[in-house]
């Protein structure tokens, strides 16, 4: 396969994933759905469609083939890698202020949403039960670590780890990856009614996700701050991704383990990152930068690297 045929199968995978993107900022714009939809849609995507997204994904897997514990540990650690070089970097580039702003939208990606349907684009049906199973790693790994930076540098504010613990364990998609198991484990089969019910009711997800993702986009707000937004989004999309794929590739990762993780990797910063800037105080205008520069930024990146992988023969 030539460089061209490559460059044009990558972009059957990336393209509608950010088509969906795109088309919620043009829906946004000429006001067929607005803040109060936006609201809604978001709420039911992630206690609702999402977490029986996971679920179904998860009972219909082979955990035998999804589940990995070497890749879970390599994410963990590649994290945490991250993290921590992004808070080195902040402490000597960034104002103390805005440091712990600054380090979550370097590391927190949107694995749940853009994440996940990048590798079922890639990956199909492996990709979703695969994604679905480091989704619970995800969600403990990122709430624990940005909590700590944020209380870091916002006086007042300390992290109060019951609290934290708690609510990683209502998380609806922590409950469906845990309420999962058992019935992928012991092969439980649901009745075909329910499990069609529930495939149409799951199937909203990711372009509902999507669609709020775009409309929730503000390029008004990029003209504040945007230096800093500017260096946080670059270490999200190209510096971490580059490391934690290199680091990958060279400890034998390979094929569509390699894809889920640089996908993962690449996602742009959560809009969760958000809501736990505000909670702690915190400049909410810089979080939404990041937000929307990365996100933005995605459609490129994402597109280059997974074409370059491709192009490579690694993926």
């Amino acid at each position: 396969m030539n460089l061209v045929a490559v460059f044009l199968d990558t972009l059957d995978v990336t393209l509608p994933v950010f088509a969906m993107v795109f088309l919620g900022i043009g829906l946004k714009r000429v006001g067929w759905i607005d803040q109060a939809f936006v609201s809604t849609a978001s709420l039911l995507v992630f206690n609702a469609t999402l977490p029986t997204l996971i679920f179904i994904s998860l009972i219909k897997a082979d955990l035998d083939s999804t589940f990995d514990p070497g890749l879970m540990l390599f994410f963990l650690a590649a994290t945490l890698l991250g993290f921590a070089l992004s808070w080195i970097w902040a402490i000597y580039r960034v104002p103390q202020p805005e440091r712990g702003i600054y380090v979550q939208g370097a590391f927190r990606g949107n694995c749940g949403v853009v994440g996940l349907a990048l590798a079922a684009s890639l990956y199909g049906d492996y990709g979703l039960s695969a994604g679905s199973v480091l989704l619970g790693l995800v969600i403990l790994s990122y709430n624990t670590l940005s909590v700590v930076v944020l209380a870091a540098y916002q006086p007042g504010k300390s992290t109060d780890w019951q609290s934290l613990g708690l609510n990683i364990l209502r998380n609806p998609l922590i409950l469906a990856v845990l309420i999962s198991l058992p019935f992928a484990g012991f092969s439980v089969r649901l009745p075909d009614w329910l499990m069609t019910s529930g495939e149409y009711f799951a199937s909203m997800t990711l372009p509902l996700a999507l669609i709020c993702i775009g409309a929730t986009l503000s390029v008004k707000a990029l003209k504040s701050e945007g230096s800093i937004a500017l260096g946080a989004s670059l270490m999200k999309m190209v510096t971490l991704p580059v490391l934690a794929t290199l680091g990958a590739w060279l400890l034998g990762f390979e094929g569509r383990e390699l894809g889920l993780l640089f996908v993962f990797f690449a996602s742009p910063t959560a809009a969760a990152s958000f809501v736990m800037v505000k909670a702690f105080g915190g400049n909410a205008g810089l979080a939404a930068n990041i937000i929307a520069l990365t996100t933005l930024m995605a459609s490129i990146t994402i597109t280059l690297g997974v074409f370059a992988l491709r192009a490579l023969g690694l993926i």
